[in-house]
């Protein structure tokens, strides 16, 4: 391949004579108001605290009783309560651990798979069927053949984990794949690109926004399917404490699982993001 195929390639050629490095065009664009860092943590803090605002309200005047929605301030003095006794952190340790090796496993095999079809016609005539038809089936409906398989134990509720998993990864990258421009593919042949160069060069920056979109969503479902899991016959754990909670009338700590919850979804949703970016700047 020559230099300058290469560089097209890859986009990495550099400024041309035409459009030396310096001109209006090259100069890196401004960052708009909406996009600057504060007003991004401003405006994405204003929502959660009206909402904190409205549940204060609505609890201290009486408008719903403490024993179906529990004031802000009992969440937290549950949340102290559980973090004196120790357990707070391993619940939280438990449900993490699980999501992350169930996402670990779900996306792997998302991948893998996801090469298989959408790279090759034998691929996506065996398996995008019957992929298509396990993907319908409810998360639910498979609990109790998971338990009946693997018991009540760390297996089924990993295994379950990483099958919610699965299938956004799954579906987003053999689609991609699928729709890159076969332009592009054919010029990268044309230089003599085969397999894993054509592929490493071609292919894989152009699916990398749907891999990271997979990957975003993907992780979501499993934390969904976590709560699907340790629901049913989990002794530690965030949806434990869903249960329990339940079972007894603590909605202060119901409502502390649920926070927890949607703060650690925001967390790994935020460190998935990161590593888009990341990867944009090194393959676009």
């Amino acid at each position: 391949m020559t230099l300058a195929g290469q560089e097209y390639l890859t986009g990495s050629a550099v400024p041309s004579e035409e459009q030396p490095a310096g001109t209006p065009a090259s100069r890196p664009k401004s960052t708009s108001f909406w996009d600057r860092t504060w007003v991004r943590i401003i405006g994405g803090a204003l929502v959660p605290l009206a909402v904190l605002a409205a549940w204060q309200a609505v609890t201290t005047t009486g408008l719903i009783p403490t024993y179906r929605l529990a004031p802000p301030a009992s969440v937290f003095a549950a949340a102290v309560d559980l973090i004196e006794r120790g357990e707070l952190w391993i619940h939280v340790a438990i449900s993490v651990q699980r999501v992350l090796i169930g996402f670990a496993i779900g996306s792997l095999i998302g991948l893998t798979v996801a090469a298989f079809v959408g790279l090759t016609r034998v691929g996506d005539v065996l398996l995008s069927p019957i992929l298509a038809a396990f993907r319908a089936i409810p998360s639910l409906a498979l609990v109790p053949l998971l338990i009946l398989w693997m018991q009540i134990g760390e297996e089924s509720k990993v295994t379950l984990i990483a099958i919610g998993a699965f299938f956004p990864v799954f579906t987003t990258v053999a689609s991609g794949l699928r729709h890159v421009d076969p332009q592009l593919v054919e010029m990268g042949r044309s230089f003599s690109l085969r397999g894993w160069n054509l592929f490493r060069t071609v292919q894989l920056p152009a699916v990398i926004p749907a891999m990271v979109s997979g990957l975003r969503l993907a992780l979501a479902q499993a934390w969904l399917f976590l709560v699907a899991a340790e629901l049913l016959g989990a002794s530690m754990g965030l949806g434990f404490i869903l249960t329990e909670s339940s079972n007894t009338g603590r909605v202060d700590r119901l409502l502390l699982a649920i926070v927890l919850l949607a703060v650690l979804g925001t967390i790994s949703d935020a460190i998935v993001s990161l590593v888009h970016r990341r990867l944009l700047k090194k393959w676009s």
